[in-house]
């Protein structure tokens, strides 16, 4: 016998009833299973780059479970409950697929012979994507193009997200020339701001400022060279962390202490590290 998904809404159920379910699980809120929905969507993304498998199949029925105590507390609060976001996706994704369900039903197919183009599969998803946002009804004066973009992204993430919603309506660079300028003008600028904070001259929160502009910028010349810069970033930390490791080792082999070792001689084998890796 197999669980299924209907299954898992019982159990859902079950452990929100007041009187007989689990203590911790009636207590939760939308707002109190936030921070441990972003931690099962990282596990999931780290068994995925350490290509564990069947240890991927087990974070993910953790991320589905978030999804389910949503679903039932909403049904709860009388918002929605987990059939009516299934219903809510699913209409969502055939809109958005024409190139696939041609006349907005889910049985519907396309012709193989006239499958259009990616370029007109990408400006078809933007274009619906567009509409949808306006045909969303203004909360107040203050509405943006950007609205839509969640506050709570990673900073690299959102700022990227930021960047391509503005470029798409004409607020962008027009080439990656400009950009290499700004990166070397915002070096200045922080080097200035971190000066007079040491001085006394100026405020420490003007070097936050402009290590975040100085870090926007870095998004945008990654924007511009068809980089992810959080795969990017997570490369360098990768990088560092096997060559940290790595004199560790060496020095454990040597019978020295990394405590002990003065910043020169670190260095040393760090160089030593690259070397070998070049090689």
């Amino acid at each position: 016998m197999s669980y299924s998904i209907e299954d898992l809404k019982t159990l859902m159920a079950r452990l929100r009833e007041p009187e007989t379910g689990c203590p911790w699980d009636t207590r939760q809120t939308f707002s109190s299973i936030v921070p441990h929905t972003i931690e099962e969507a990282y596990e999931v993304a780290d068994a995925i780059e350490q290509q564990d498998y069947p240890h991927l199949k087990d974070e993910l029925g953790d991320l589905l479970f978030q999804v389910i105590f949503y679903g039932q507390i909403g049904k709860e609060d009388g918002h929605f409950d987990f059939d009516g976001i299934v219903d809510h996706l699913v209409r969502k994704l055939i809109r958005r697929h024409p190139h696939v369900f041609p006349e907005g039903t889910l049985e519907s197919r396309i012709d193989p012979g006239n499958r259009p183009d990616e370029a007109w599969i990408k400006e078809s998803w933007e274009r619906i994507k567009a509409e949808e946002r306006a045909d969303k009804p203004a909360p107040d004066a203050s509405a943006s193009r950007l609205d839509g973009i969640a506050r709570t992204l990673p900073g690299i993430a959102r700022a990227e997200k930021l960047q391509r919603r503005a470029a798409r309506h004409g607020f962008d660079w027009p080439d990656i020339a400009p950009v290499f300028n700004k990166l070397h003008e915002e070096i200045d600028e922080l080097k200035e701001a971190w000066q007079n904070a040491e001085a006394g001259t100026g405020a420490r929160d003007a070097v936050e400022d402009e290590l975040g502009d100085l870090m926007f910028v870095c998004v945008n010349l990654a924007r511009f060279m068809k980089v992810n810069p959080e795969q990017a970033l997570k490369r360098t930390n990768h990088k560092f962390e096997t060559r940290f490791r790595a004199i560790e080792r060496v020095l454990a082999s040597e019978g020295r202490d990394m405590d002990n070792e003065s910043l020169d001689a670190l260095d040393a084998i760090w160089q030593q590290v690259k070397g070998v890796e070049k090689d």
